[in-house]
This record gives C-alpha cells, sequence and structure tokens, in this order.
C-alpha cells in the first residue's frame, strides 16, 4: 500500500518568510502587485505565494532558458537604427502582471467604447461630416492631417467598421486610475508577443500557472479570422483571407507569420497578388485563385502605387480600384490614421460624447494641442516638467521627457517646437506604474504599460490582457521595444 504524500505547506508572503520578495520595494510608485501597500493585492496574493517559493538562483536559470527558447523560436522583432544586430528578441521579464476580473471588465468596456467611437468619427468625416459641420472637432485638424484619404470619401465599409484591429496604450499613474495615453488604429502589433509569452510561461512556470483562473489568449487568431470574414464583400459565403506583409525585412516580420499560421491562412506579398477585371488574384502553382479579404500589415502610402506613393513596391497595383469596386476588403481600411493622430486622441473623449451620447469610460491623459496657441504657450513655458511628442510618430520616437532630458536637448525640443508647432502634442509626465521584474540577481520596480487588442467584425472582441510592456531601464518610461523595452505575460483572472 503506498503512503499518503505528503502536502507541502504553501509558502509565505515574502516580507515574512524573507523569500524571492522580501527586499522588493516599489519606490514609492502604484505596483501591480501590491498597490500602494508592502503586501500582495488580494487578486495577487496566489502569485506572491508561489514567487517567495523560488530561489533568484532558480528564477534566473528559468528566464535564460526562455530567453534561449524565444531566440530558438525565432520570436525577433528588427531594429534597423542597431547596425551591429539587425534581429533582436523581444526581452522577457519572468514575473507576470495581473489584472483582476472587476479591473478588466472596466477595461475591457473602455477598449469597446473607444473603438466604436474612432468607427463612427471615421464613417462621418468620410461621410456626411457631422462633426466637423457641429464644431466638435476642427476641419483643417482633419483634412490637413497626413492620414487623411480623400480615396475614402462616401465610401462605405462593411458593417461600419474602419478599424478591425486597434491596439490601445494604457497607463496607470500613481494615484492608481487607469488612463488611455494613445489609439493605434493603423497597423498595431505586438499581438504575436501576447500569445508566445503565455506558451512560454506555461511551458517554463507550470508550478506558477497550475490551476489559477488565468483567462486564455490562445484563441486570437481564430476571432481575428472569424472577424475578417465578417467582412467578406457580399455573396461571398467562404472568403479567401490572406495577410499582406512588406517582406522579411519589416520590423513585425516574426509577428506576420505568427498571424498568418494562426489563422491559417497565406502570408503574401505585393508581388503575390494581382488585380485583374478590379477583382484580386494570388499566384499559385495551380493557377490564380481569388482573394476576398486582405488584413495588411503594410502603411497606405505603399498599398497601390497607382494612388498612392509610385515608386512603391510592396504594394497591389489596381487593389483600390477592386476596393471601391467592394470586390475586395482591406483591414484594416484606408485612411484609419486620421482617428489614432495624437492630435485628435485629445478630442476622443468629446467625440465619445457626441457619438455613442455617454462619458469616456476610461479617460486620456490630460493633452495640449500645440498647434493652438494657448496649447503652444501652456507648452513652452513649462517644458521642463512635460512630455512632448510628435503627433505621427510611433515606437517612442521623438518623444521628449522634460524632467528627464539635458538642457541641451530640451532647447532643441523647444527649437523643433516653435519651428512646426502644429506636429505636437505635450501632456504632463505621467508616473507609469511599476510590476516587480528581474533585473540581473534582483527583483526591482519597473514601469509598465498595457496594450490590449481590440478584433471589430459586426461586433468587437477584446483579447483578455494584452501586451505588458516593461522598460527595462532603471527610471526609465519609455516601455517601446525599438526604446530597449520588453514584456511580460499578462493574467486576467475569471
Amino acid at each position: 500500500m503506498k503512503k499518503a504524500a505528503k502536502k507541502r505547506a504553501a509558502p509565505k508572503t515574502g516580507a515574512a518568510s524573507g523569500g524571492l520578495l522580501s527586499s522588493y520595494d516599489t519606490g514609492g510608485y502604484w505596483c501591480e502587485l501590491q498597490g500602494h501597500s508592502h503586501h500582495a493585492l488580494a487578486a495577487s496574493a496566489e502569485l506572491a505565494r508561489r514567487l517567495d517559493s523560488f530561489s533568484i538562483s532558480e528564477l534566473k536559470k528559468r528566464s535564460n532558458a526562455a530567453t534561449r527558447e524565444f531566440m530558438t523560436l525565432g520570436v525577433t522583432f528588427t531594429v534597423y537604427s542597431n547596425r551591429d544586430q539587425v534581429d533582436r528578441i523581444l526581452p522577457f521579464d519572468v514575473i507576470p502582471r495581473v489584472i483582476p476580473a472587476a479591473e478588466w471588465e472596466r477595461l475591457e468596456r473602455g477598449v469597446v467604447q473607444r473603438v466604436a467611437a474612432m468607427n463612427a468619427f471615421l464613417g462621418d468625416i468620410y461621410g456626411a461630416q457631422k462633426a466637423i459641420k457641429d464644431g466638435v472637432v476642427p476641419a483643417d485638424l482633419v483634412f490637413g492631417n497626413a492620414n487623411y484619404r480623400k480615396e475614402m470619401q462616401d465610401l462605405p465599409v462593411p458593417h461600419g467598421t474602419y478599424i478591425h484591429v486597434c491596439g490601445t496604450d494604457i497607463v496607470r499613474g500613481k494615484d492608481g486610475r487607469f488612463r488611455v495615453l494613445e489609439d493605434n488604429g493603423r497597423t498595431p502589433s505586438g499581438v504575436s508577443y501576447v500569445v508566445e509569452n503565455r506558451h512560454l510561461m506555461q511551458r517554463a512556470f507550470p508550478d506558477l500557472v497550475q490551476d489559477l483562473p488565468i483567462r486564455p489568449v490562445s484563441n486570437y487568431g481564430q476571432k481575428l479570422a472569424e472577424a475578417l470574414s465578417q467582412i467578406a464583400p457580399a455573396g461571398v459565403s467562404d472568403p479567401q483571407i490572406v495577410l499582406l506583409s512588406p517582406g522579411s525585412f519589416n520590423s513585425a516580420y516574426f509577428e506576420h507569420i505568427f498571424l498568418a499560421r494562426e489563422m491559417g491562412v497565406p502570408l503574401v506579398e505585393g508581388r503575390d497578388l494581382v488585380v485583374e477585371a478590379d477583382k484580386v488574384f494570388m499566384k499559385t502553382v495551380g493557377g490564380m485563385a481569388p482573394v476576398h479579404v486582405i488584413y495588411r500589415r503594410l502603411n497606405d502610402d505603399f498599398l497601390d502605387p497607382e494612388v498612392f506613393r509610385p515608386d512603391s513596391m510592396l504594394g497591389v497595383a489596381g487593389l483600390m480600384r477592386a476596393y471601391r469596386k467592394g470586390n475586395i476588403a482591406l483591414a484594416n481600411a484606408v485612411g484609419t490614421g486620421v482617428a489614432d493622430d495624437k492630435a485628435i486622441y485629445a478630442y476622443l473623449p468629446r467625440l465619445i460624447r457626441y457619438y455613442l451620447g455617454e462619458e469616456a469610460i476610461i479617460d486620456n491623459v490630460e493633452t495640449h494641442i500645440c498647434r493652438e496657441p494657448e496649447g503652444l504657450k501652456f507648452t513652452l513655458d513649462r517644458m521642463d516638467e512635460l512630455v512632448v511628442k510628435p503627433v505621427g510618430e510611433s515606437g517612442g520616437y521623438g518623444v521628449v521627457i522634460g524632467p528627464r532630458v539635458s538642457k541641451r536637448e530640451l532647447a532643441e525640443a523647444r527649437d523643433k517646437l516653435t519651428a512646426n508647432p502644429s506636429n505636437f502634442i505635450s501632456q504632463p509626465m505621467i508616473e507609469l506604474s511599476v510590476s516587480p521584474t528581474l533585473c540581473g540577481r534582483t527583483i526591482e520596480p519597473r514601469h509598465v504599460d498595457l496594450r490590449p487588442f481590440a478584433v471589430t467584425g459586426q461586433s468587437t472582441w477584446v483579447l483578455p490582457g494584452g501586451l505588458t510592456r516593461v522598460a527595462l531601464r532603471k527610471g526609465s518610461l519609455i516601455v517601446n521595444s525599438s526604446q530597449g523595452g520588453g514584456s511580460k505575460d499578462t493574467w486576467v483572472l475569471g
């Protein structure tokens, strides 16, 4: 007769036991594990107990193994500014971030609300333009925007959905409140890391994950394919979807491969497609095959050399003709960049009120539009206190954090702002929340944000969790991978 296995006592929390988290200090910031206290929040208590059963050596060992596995699997992104190393893995921190069910429910509703308002805004500006006529947004902010596409005027889209995939960047300040930092409605990237991070945690840390009510993320490809099928041209019951990539030199090429595989659709480049009789076909070994939906991961400018940049070798000549005839669906639609512009972002609470008759569920970060005289004056008077951002850039490029830069850098930023005020906005510096992060052989606080991904066809579904990005450099508030940031697994509890 076998002896009953002796039940191992649950480890105590770090502060009491001298465990992994015993010397962790939040530095006075809101902590995603502990809030403002020195003890784990209720939703994170079990994770904290399990972490405390690890030694720093064991955690470091498993972290190194995870890094090797990411490189073996090719989970990389490309940095063009680094001539010594083109492909990098996205640094992965093995201590996950936990989001309680009640917090997620509010975040989810807030993201769905913003996507609905942005789609309504795009349908309006490319249609009746009521918000402009009613003075809700200035006309020149729309028509003078580099991402406004006159080719979309009076062109209806299925279900009124222009933004089919949206990434919403959300931060939490010292007060514990979530705020939206910016919207990404063109070709948002990063969702592949959400899924791969989870798979890696399940393989490397089964003892952390086991029996916890963590909501799954592995069905993203299925949900995306379902939404794309819903926007297929009328009369097509079994649409052929393809993912259009700029090619292997694109920084997100790994993600293009990943998503095509997850959806079970061909990954194509512009040279693989051709337009005949205003319909799109894909070149295959069996001849030309019709294409009905394109999930495109290249910018408007390169999409169709007949309409946009004539020198583009990445797009498909005649694609916009097929689009206007309703013979092909594009996700995201052309011209969505005007809705996620950082200047339009400042008006989004008004647009939510105007189109939906609701107050914003998640507030914006206070924003000053430098094209407006009062916004410019406010910014110039307080540049050493504010974060100044170019309205059309992404990836953290061009951002100047006033309290963190030198006098010379501040003077250069002032000159650029004075020369072209319309290109900039400013915001107060948000002391981003922190999360415990493995740094060498210690656990230290590092600033984080959150990018949930929303998928919209007939309705909107939000991937539970999203991408938690972490600024790995001590004191840095820039979480972008292109600027040295990493990522964490994000656990939304059921």
